[in-house]
């Protein structure tokens, strides 16, 4: 796992951009990965975990459940594993619809907690992803900034698989537009969720405060 590297490549993105390397926050992406995984990147100082799959990621944790990382859950999530996901993720990045907002409402509430998360805007309109569209992301967070036990700090969105760099930045740069046209005083949005092994740097350098990394970092995964 070569950290090093990967910090540079997105040192140099944020460079291009004019914004510090500390903006770029990585999330060691450790789906379809043993455990062991999980702990190399916590002792490279990888402290941000994102799991797609909501009981891979509960077993995860229940086997390290002294872990210094905080879990992110970037899979879709359905509404029959709310129950079990509200509480148990530092960040659910993948709020795609009202629906869905009112049932992790709901669960936060009957937990007693505040759930953080981000509004998944499918800004590509891929038919086979999630998302909200993007003339249905002001709906939605709206939606989801108004409900109490939600608290709604940003947008996150993935460009096509094998996308050219000018389509990667047509995406990446259309979530912070939108962002940029969501935001007010009250409602910060600031954190932008975007960019993957194969285009993180191109969404580094259209403002991702995030960057979701697996294969640049631990290699195939084995599921």
């Amino acid at each position: 796992m070569d950290v090093g590297l990967v910090r540079s490549r997105i040192a140099a993105a944020a460079a291009r951009a004019g914004r510090p390397a500390e903006s770029v926050r990585i999330l060691a992406v450790t789906k379809g990965h043993p455990l062991g995984r999980a702990r190399e990147a916590a002792a490279a100082g990888l402290l941000d975990l994102g799991e797609n799959r909501v009981q891979e990621a509960l077993a995860k944790q229940d086997a390290w459940p002294d872990a210094p990382v905080r879990w992110h859950l970037i899979g879709h999530l359905q509404r029959n594993k709310v129950r079990l996901a509200v509480g148990r993720f530092a960040l659910i990045h993948s709020l795609d619809s009202i629906r869905l907002a009112d049932a992790l409402e709901a669960a936060a509430a009957a937990a007693g907690s505040v759930q953080d998360v981000l509004v998944e805007v499918n800004v590509a309109r891929e038919p086979q992803k999630g998302g909200a569209a993007p003339e249905e992301a002001p709906a939605l967070v709206g939606r989801a900034a108004a409900l109490p036990h939600l608290r709604l700090l940003g947008l996150m969105a993935m460009a096509p698989y094998g996308a050219s760099v000018a389509e990667q930045h047509r995406v990446f740069g259309g979530l912070r537009e939108l962002r940029d046209s969501l935001a007010t005083s009250a409602l910060e949005l600031a954190v932008l969720s975007m960019g993957m092994s194969d285009d993180f740097e191109a969404a580094v350098e259209e403002g991702a405060t995030m960057v979701r990394l697996g294969t640049v970092l631990f290699g195939e995964r084995a599921s």
